[in-house]
């Protein structure tokens, strides 16, 4: 099975390996909200890969891909119509910039949190995406390395789903 398991706040497992990872800096939560810096809990799709064609080669995957153009934001405003959804800049509300200085966003996967139906202030852009060096903490999201990025890609398929199951509520 194509599952990534997130079992704690700095390991996943898949394919019957443990992998070192980040998530949100408040732990993990049952009651995501706007801005709460946790990792919802859940079983979530995994549908699309996107990434920094002008840094890292084309990824090896079975996700539909989608390379991160500097226009690419993803809404983070309740308040806009497009919140929780992938937005072409300039956006006049809240946003995330997917085209990054740091690496951190150069390939990420989407998580399917709060996008059917997206419910306003729930939470928004929580995505698989590359740990920061010392694997600090995400805004909510689930981060690995580029080399274990690469190594799971390969394996993953629109039909791959990640299960945050973490062990510390907050």
């Amino acid at each position: 099975m194509s599952d990534i398991r997130v079992i704690s706040a700095t390991a996943l497992e898949f394919g019957g390996k443990r992998y070192r990872c980040a998530v949100g800096a408040n732990g993990f939560t049952g009651t995501p909200r706007e801005g709460g810096k946790a990792t919802p809990l859940g079983t979530y799709p995994l549908r699309e890969c996107w990434y920094r064609a002008d840094r890292i080669a084309k990824p090896k995957t079975k996700l539909p891909l989608r390379v991160i153009e500097e226009n690419d934001g993803w809404c983070d405003d309740p308040t806009q119509h497009d919140y929780n959804r992938h937005v072409k800049l300039p956006f006049c509300g809240s946003h995330e910039n997917l085209f990054r200085e740091e690496h951190t966003y150069d390939i990420i996967v989407p998580i399917g949190f709060n996008d059917g139906p997206v419910e306003p202030g729930k939470g928004s852009a929580i995505f698989f995406h590359l740990a920061r060096h010392g694997y600090s903490p995400t805004l909510g999201c689930v981060a690995v390395s580029l080399p274990d990025m690469q190594e799971i890609l390969p394996l993953l398929s629109p039909d791959s789903r990640i299960h945050i199951e973490g062990n510390t509520l907050k």
